[in-house]
């Protein structure tokens, strides 16, 4: 029996920068072996173990072939003669097909140093093709390893998108694209992960109302970068500036699908754009795993991101109404989301990127005046049906005293 770390550990090590976790390689054992060992099994599709003290994971050095459509169709050989160098084959770039043995010695069949050194996420063999879920993670490790100078290799964006041309992308399941797009959203550089999707030609299949935002104008006097897509990618590294919540960050990218979808005759202004991209919103939750929390935030920037942008100059109703609808009162914490991904939309603009955004501290303000009602008191001195507009009326008058001071 041989052990080798393999994976994630390994290059990162080579990056000389931290790694969360260590994967181990296994050579030459059975699965019974290793639960004689203390190993304790998990897995179905093929034997990966648990350390008895670290509970770090050990998995049979393996082989797979192709044996249907998708990401599932895969038939394995995880048989005591598999070697290392076979296992190493099989993995998705060759960054990740580096092992170490016990002796510190490092075993790289498929050049990962030296795309380490030339900073190229390159395919390791044609197998990769077989794997539409090897398209995320390009992209996903595009995105992370950005800051560092990494980018995708030539032939590795043409394997990708004769996959996507072959149809591999469309066997993708939901769980599989929100999981891996989840992560990217946690991570850095976010707008890579999408124009690596877009580059390749998977926007289009998994996003298409992404996608479809890419060359549609917007009015110069206050896009100066024009294209809606460009526009939204640039949102998106502010939001990312500003917030690691998923939910900002979701919100940001989906803030004016609606755009997608504005009649050509109208172009480059976008009428009721919030409303369409709400339903857009919601077409994509149906079709998506989303949070409960990332898609009611991203419906509330999208129906009132605009009235934001306008706070200084709305009436004391309008603002109480948009606190209602936000629900600011019951969950102040997602209103302080909303204010975030808004000052993300419009910071992500040509030139704008460090301008002031008061009109965030303004509705803070207002909810502050708003809330300071004595909601209670008027319960008690109000009939029934009528306590409800008796407490809006109240904060409605607060809210007013409060513009009338500014």
């Amino acid at each position: 029996m041989q052990i080798y770390l393999v994976g994630g550990a390994v290059r990162d090590e080579q990056l000389e920068i931290a790694h969360k976790e260590r994967d181990w390689c296994v050579v030459g054992a059975s699965p019974d072996e290793l639960l004689a060992d203390g190993y304790k099994q998990v897995g179905k599709d093929f034997p990966v173990f648990l350390h008895p003290k670290t509970n770090e994971e050990y998995a049979l050095a393996r082989t797979e072939r192709k044996t249907a459509p998708g990401y599932h169709g895969f038939a394995f050989d995880f048989s005591p003669e598999v070697t290392i160098e076979e296992d190493l084959l099989r993995r998705d770039l060759t960054i990740n097909a580096i092992a170490k043995d016990d002796h510190g010695n490092l075993i790289d069949p498929h050049g990962g140093l030296r795309d380490i050194k030339n900073r190229l996420l390159r395919h390791v063999s044609d197998a990769f093709g077989e794997d539409p879920v090897r398209i995320l993670r390009v992209a996903k490790f595009a995105a992370r390893f950005s800051n560092l100078g990494f980018s995708v290799a030539g032939e590795t964006m043409t394997l990708m998108k004769q996959m996507v041309e072959a149809g591999e992308v469309d066997a993708l399941v939901p769980d599989r694209v929100w999981k891996e797009t989840e992560e990217a959203l946690r991570g850095k550089c976010i707008h890579v992960y999408f124009e690596v999707l877009r580059s390749c030609g998977a926007l289009k299949k998994l996003f298409p109302d992404v996608d479809r935002l890419f060359g549609v104008p917007q009015p110069k006097k206050w896009h100066p970068e024009i294209d809606t897509g460009v526009h939204t990618l640039m949102v998106l590294q502010q939001a990312e500036n500003l917030s690691a919540d998923l939910e900002v960050r979701f919100a940001a990218l989906t803030h004016d699908l609606g755009k997608g979808t504005t009649p050509q005759e109208e172009l480059p202004s976008h009428p009721g754009h919030e409303i369409r991209s709400c339903k857009l919103i919601r077409k994509m939750s149906d079709q998506l795993p989303l949070p409960r929390a990332t898609r009611d935030l991203a419906l509330i920037v999208a129906e009132f991101h605009t009235h934001c942008h306008r706070a200084l100059e709305l009436r004391a109703k309008t603002i109480v109404k948009v606190l209602e609808r936000a629900d600011a009162f019951r969950r102040p914490q997602r209103f302080e989301q909303f204010l975030i991904a808004c000052e993300a939309d419009s910071r992500g603009r040509t030139g704008l990127e460090d301008r002031p955004y008061p009109q965030a501290d303004f509705l803070r303000a207002a909810l502050a005046a708003a809330t300071s009602v004595d909601a209670a008191r008027i319960a008690q001195e109000t009939s029934g049906s009528k306590i409800p507009e008796a407490i809006r009326k109240a904060r409605l008058s607060a809210v007013q005293t409060f513009k009338n001071r500014v």
